[in-house]
């Protein structure tokens, strides 16, 4: 028997081996084909059948048949598993159970058991759950799918499923941590100033509950000013390789969602043994640093301290004051430093906008929310001068941060940004040289030099060119050495300004407080923190843009069904149609290439210049604004579709 089966298996590779092959990853469509496509961009035929023993995003060796010009492949191996660990809403029917991925291109029931220490009468039919993919038919000895559900996430009714659902995809915490009975100062050996008769104040949300910063700001009679930024002091109750500690490099940050917050640590301490209420007295790590009268920062001292803020201040009630709107008016002691503060933030923009690079202000998004979770309403919040005032402050106080453990560690947790990783800026160079834009490497790699450039380019108020541009450029990332942040156009930034909310600002924190007592750094972050900090950043990005995404289809179902038209932004062409942004509300809708002509063949797109013809007419390109009618809000894949309105 064990004879046989070698002589099959030999016969089978033998087979292989003389019919043509090709290898990739497969692409699902909504209605059952599907497609392979190879590493070299080549795309060939899955049809239903076939379809059937694979997923989307398998990677899988296929013969190729060929029939005339057409060409189909057959997937039978596999060489790598697209879906593993996922969330699914349960299927039961006539005594089966099934799971059904919560995937756009993945609409299979596949056949599913339970984990033996979960009840299966707690996992009713519609219910949300984690499962991992335990048999694929084309793995060895296995003949179909099989899923076991090792979760239950939410039940079917359930008002939170979107935060719940969201959090469990991205294997995010779904609740704060635990905390301990007792948080006790720790004996650090450090000589804390007394700051409490000094009157710091805080700025944030109306609703913040962690305030990490504290400002004071005097003139100085020379001209500039001298700014105190108080940082709350976590790592003043929590030793490093303490189980909060731990829990903290885990999670790596709070997690910010539409009405509900995740936090990275326990919230007796994060909203208010640390977080700097109005009023009480707090350990803080603090900085004293001079901004000079052209916006240029001058000499700086970190020192441990304890201070007491004397206003807890919102950013809308302080631009209106300072705006000449309201009828709210601080209190004296503190008017004259917001003024004083006002006077610092135009300074020191200034400065960065001359030398080094500024953002451009875009709007936040906030939704209200009932205590069920539903959207009651879309606010449009602008970053006004209180909100640019906070900015420019923790933006000197970070640079100063990354100066400091450049000088006197060498390493510590910092920022980095390349505006075009090495093996992009040749192609960057040419696209900017196909604008009639000639540039020099170094002006892509170089930061004098590129902020040189990207001054120039945002001279030239081209949004196309401006997106079209993103394509080549880097992402943040987290680095234990410093680097450049081509973003901010600075030569290296470290935060630790928010040690509340991230793990990396705790540990910035522990070096500078070294640095304070004269003791030796120790070894530099690992490779495996660092990145840890950068992924962990991304999947709350992108849980905060998934929630988001469910809440959009909730609350514009309605305007969907009336085809209500919006004013809305091209941010993104591929090749099935174009992406755009809602102004009115922050929303993104799709737009399908059949919804933009009745005729399809009468549309060109050309995703890599981001363009669209029409009749031969060029009709879109990335940057637009155009007005756009939403026609479908699909709440099973969270997606708006729309249609232009011209």
């Amino acid at each position: 028997m064990l004879q046989n089966n070698a002589l099959l298996a030999q016969l089978k590779q033998q087979i292989r081996s003389s019919t043509p092959r090709v290898e990739g990853v497969i692409k699902a469509t909504q209605k059952g084909f599907g497609f392979l496509e190879t590493d070299e961009g080549e795309s060939y035929f899955v049809p239903p059948p076939a379809m059937k023993q694979v997923l989307h995003g398998d990677r899988v060796g296929a013969v190729l048949h060929e029939e005339g010009d057409k060409k189909r492949v057959e997937p039978d191996t596999l060489i790598e598993q697209g879906l593993d660990r996922f969330v699914a809403r349960v299927q039961k029917r006539e005594g089966r159970l099934a799971v059904v991925p919560d995937h756009p291109l993945i609409n299979n029931a596949l056949k599913a058991r339970i984990k033996r220490s979960l009840d299966e009468a707690s996992v009713g039919d519609g219910d949300w759950i984690v499962a991992r993919l335990v048999r694929h038919p084309l793995k060895t000895d296995d003949r179909s799918f099989l899923a076991q559900i090792d979760e239950l996430v939410a039940k079917a009714d359930d008002p939170a499923v979107p935060w719940r659902v969201t959090l469990a995809r991205h294997a995010l915490e779904q609740e704060c941590p635990e905390a301990g009975d007792d948080w006790p100062l720790l004996d650090e050996g450090l000589t804390r100033e007394d700051l409490n008769a000094e009157p710091f104040f805080t700025i944030d949300g109306e609703k913040t509950r962690d305030m990490d910063d504290a400002l004071r700001i005097m003139p100085r009679e020379d001209g500039g000013w001298d700014l105190s930024v108080a940082i709350a002091d976590p790592t003043a109750y929590v030793s490093e390789g303490h189980a909060a500690d731990l829990e903290a490099r885990t999670r790596a940050f709070t997690v910010y969602l539409p009405g509900q917050n995740v936090t990275m640590l326990p919230e007796q301490l994060a909203d208010d043994l640390c977080s700097l209420w109005e009023g009480k007295e707090r350990p803080v790590l603090a900085c004293t640093l001079t901004v000079h009268a052209d916006g240029s920062l001058g000499h700086y001292r970190f020192f441990a301290a304890t201070a007491t803020s004397h206003a807890k201040l919102a950013y809308d009630r302080i631009s209106d004051w300072l705006e000449g709107q309201g009828d709210w008016t601080p209190a004296d002691e503190i008017a004259e430093q917001l003024k004083a503060l006002r006077a610092m933030t135009e300074a020191r923009s200034a400065w960065r906008a001359e030398h080094a690079l500024v953002f451009r202000d875009t709007p936040d998004y906030v939704f209200d929310l009932d205590e069920a979770g539903n959207v009651l309403g879309v606010r449009t919040e602008e970053r006004r001068i209180a909100n640019r005032m906070i900015e420019e402050s923790m933006i000197a106080a970070n640079a100063c941060c990354a100066h400091l453990l450049a000088e006197h560690v060498g390493h510590g947790i910092f920022n980095v940004h390349r505006a075009f990783e090495p093996e992009k800026a040749e192609a960057a160079q040419e696209f900017l040289a196909s604008q009639d834009i000639q540039v020099e490497r170094e002006q892509l790699t170089e930061l004098s030099r590129y902020t040189e450039l990207k001054r120039e380019l945002e001279g030239r108020d081209d949004a196309w060119l401006d997106v079209r541009l993103r394509r080549f450029q880097g992402f943040t990332s987290m680095s234990a050495k410093p680097g450049p942040h081509f973003g901010l156009g600075l030569a290296a930034y470290a935060t630790w300004t928010s040690p509340i909310r991230k793990y990396g600002d705790m540990v910035n924190h522990r070096l500078i407080k070294r640095v304070l007592k004269g003791e030796q750094a120790p070894a530099e972050a690992s490779l495996a923190l660092t990145e840890q900090l950068t992924e962990r950043r991304r999947l709350n990005r992108m849980a905060e843009r998934d929630v988001k995404d469910w809440l959009y289809v909730r609350y514009l179902g309605p305007a969907a069904e009336a085809q209500e038209a919006f004013d809305a932004e091209i941010i993104a062409i591929n090749r099935g149609g174009m992406r755009v942004r809602l102004t009115a509300n922050g929303a993104t809708a799709f737009i399908p290439a059949p919804l933009m002509h009745n005729d399809r063949t009468k549309v060109a797109i050309d995703d890599k210049e981001g363009r669209i013809q029409i009749e031969g007419e060029e009709r879109f390109k990335l940057g637009d604004h155009i007005r756009v009618a939403l026609t479908e809000a699909r709440e099973e894949t969270r997606s708006l579709v729309g249609r232009p309105t011209d």
